[in-house]
């Protein structure tokens, strides 16, 4: 079993392109190779130069390659189409510079959704014509990265959207083909949404191309599920802990990869509130350093 271990941006915070507070690209950069790990994610499209005459020697200084890029966008809004286009093709262009393999789909949060994240029995549900079309929004940019960039694309749960709790992400799966989408599988997310991950793993591991590796702090789930806080109060609350403190095996998740004789990239994901007690840093040594402790 292959398995390299990368990390992204937003394990530094950085959620849209800019933002005053956040770090510059280069100290990202800078801190993901210190802390032991040899690539990252591109992070939102525009976080990081578009122009690879930029990036990659700067990729290169510190021994990293781009792994993959996600689009977390709102792809269950049909008049934001034009923005999930432009965001899509942009970074299916940066990805392919950089020979990178993984675009990630995430639908972004909804105002509908954010009030039931965790709460898949009270979560309001698109009607049938909404979801097809939702559906077809989510193939399309599925057959633009497979077929006209040669790009592995999966698609990622994310809690407050709606492709959120397990029976969405199921239904998706059974009506777009494998051949184009597969899953990019995010433990914590699972977790939050109040699904069993290595069950989900241990079914559907053969369409897993990618991981995103995230632990979750049940008090803390618990406290905002009860309370209803929004995705990024509960980050802030600090609901994605260290990996190996929280809920989720991780042993078994290892467990589960090693079985299937997964190879490829696990990228470590701790959406984070850079205002929080220690640093993006400490916690991205800390994760490498336990994901090392067993077997990784």
């Amino acid at each position: 079993m292959t398995i390299k271990i990368g990390n992204a941006p937003c394990s530094w915070g950085i959620e849209f392109p800019s933002d005053p507070a956040y770090p510059a690209w280069t100290s990202v950069l800078d801190q993901c190779a210190g802390a032991g790990y040899k690539g990252i994610e591109l992070g939102p499209i525009g976080y990081m130069p578009e122009d690879p005459a930029v990036l990659a020697p700067a990729l290169a200084e510190r021994d990293l390659e781009i792994i993959g890029g996600v689009v977390f966008r709102a792809f269950h809004d049909p008049d934001m189409w034009d923005d999930v286009l432009d965001a899509s093709v942009r970074t299916c262009k940066a990805l392919s510079a950089h020979g990178a393999k993984h675009l990630v789909l995430i639908d972004s949060i909804s105002p509908r959704r954010a009030p039931t994240a965790g709460r898949a029995s009270e979560a309001e549900q698109m009607d049938k014509a909404e979801w097809t079309a939702y559906r077809d929004r989510i193939q399309t940019i599925a057959k633009i990265g497979t077929e006209e960039y040669g790009l592995t694309t999966s698609i990622h749960a994310h809690a407050a959207g709606f492709m959120d709790f397990e029976p969405e992400l199921d239904r998706l799966l059974s009506e777009v083909d494998e051949s184009i989408l597969k899953i990019c599988f995010d433990t914590g997310h699972h977790s939050y949404a109040g699904f069993d991950p290595v069950a989900f793993m241990k079914r559907n591991v053969d369409r897993i191309s990618y991981m995103h590796f995230k632990d979750i702090n049940p008090s803390v789930k618990a406290d905002v599920v009860a309370n209803r806080t929004d995705f990024y109060t509960a980050c802030g609350q600090g609901i994605f802990c260290n990996l190996g403190q929280g809920d989720v095996d991780f042993k078994a998740v290892r467990q589960c990869l090693l079985d299937a004789g997964f190879e490829g990239w696990c990228t470590v994901e701790q959406d984070c509130d850079p205002s929080m007690p220690g640093t993006p840093l400490e916690d991205a040594r800390a994760n490498r350093e336990y994901l090392q402790s067993i077997g990784f």
